[in-house]
């Protein structure tokens, strides 16, 4: 009978049975129990931390237009949430974006495998946790992350928009991060778009009634918040708010051309 080790991924590195630590980096950093001598090691964990960036921008600088797609790991297969990021994997592909997911199961997987099955480019970007959780069989390019900070930047950097389907806290934390984002202006032309309208209208009616009424939000910061069923709809909203975006990106170039021409 074969004996089935602890695992987990660190980075490039995978380790197995006595070699998996208690905890993981993000619990070491954000750790202040303990002697010391973080106060000496934190120097060094910058250099991690920017080889984080490093490896992640030079692994993602040359994807297609994106579009990450965030959802619960616990998604059953058989499910209609399931069969909807598929549905939504497979639209995004066929529009020419890539599709970008947490790598992990559930909806993440039928992301990915909606994408790949269409011919388009399925990417997961990994992230270490004491519970592990391998990179799903339908991702083509993967990049495993240490620090969840590096790994939303990237989800971010990478994405002309977000799509959520249906999850637990970290889609609740990428979603209300995104949205945070797009209000202080920190980023532009990015659609947040809810797919599973019966899972998340009492989410939206509870920032109408409590956030909104209560000052907290302003009654146009709901609008930032897109809600559909329908996969099509979803890319037609992300592919018609990129569109002023890169119209913006070829004026530039053309007149970044023309100074380069008149001063030579």
């Amino acid at each position: 009978m074969t004996t089935i080790r602890r695992e987990r991924r660190q980075g490039p590195s995978v380790l197995r049975g006595s070699m998996v630590p208690e905890s993981t980096h993000d619990q070491r950093l954000l750790d202040r129990r303990g002697p010391t001598d973080w106060l000496h090691m934190d120097p060094w964990r910058v250099l991690r931390i920017q080889s984080e960036f490093v490896e992640g921008f030079g692994a993602l600088a040359e994807l297609p237009p994106a579009v990450t797609v965030f959802g619960s790991s616990r998604t059953d297969p058989d499910s209609k949430e399931y069969e909807l990021g598929v549905r939504l994997g497979r639209s995004l592909a066929e529009a020419g974006f890539a599709v970008i997911t947490g790598g992990g199961p559930g909806v993440m997987e039928a992301a990915n495998k909606g994408a790949l099955e269409s011919g388009g480019v399925s990417v997961g970007l990994g992230i270490e946790l004491p519970h592990e959780q391998h990179m799903n069989e339908y991702v083509d390019l993967g990049v495993e992350f240490r620090y969840f900070f590096v790994r939303k930047t990237m989800f971010v950097k990478y994405s002309s928009g977000f799509v959520t389907l249906p999850g637990g806290f970290g889609t609740l934390d990428e979603l209300f991060e995104a949205l945070t984002l797009v209000q202080t202006r920190k980023v532009t032309s990015f659609p947040v778009i809810l797919m599973g309208i019966e899972f998340w209208t009492p989410l939206i009616d509870w920032i109408r009634t409590s956030l909104v009424s209560s000052g907290k939000v302003s009654p146009e910061d709901v609008d930032l918040i897109r809600l559909t069923d329908d996969p099509d709809e979803a890319v037609e909203i992300i592919a018609g708010a990129d569109r002023p975006q890169a119209g913006t990106a070829r004026r530039e170039e053309a007149a970044r051309r023309h100074t380069v021409a008149d001063a030579q």
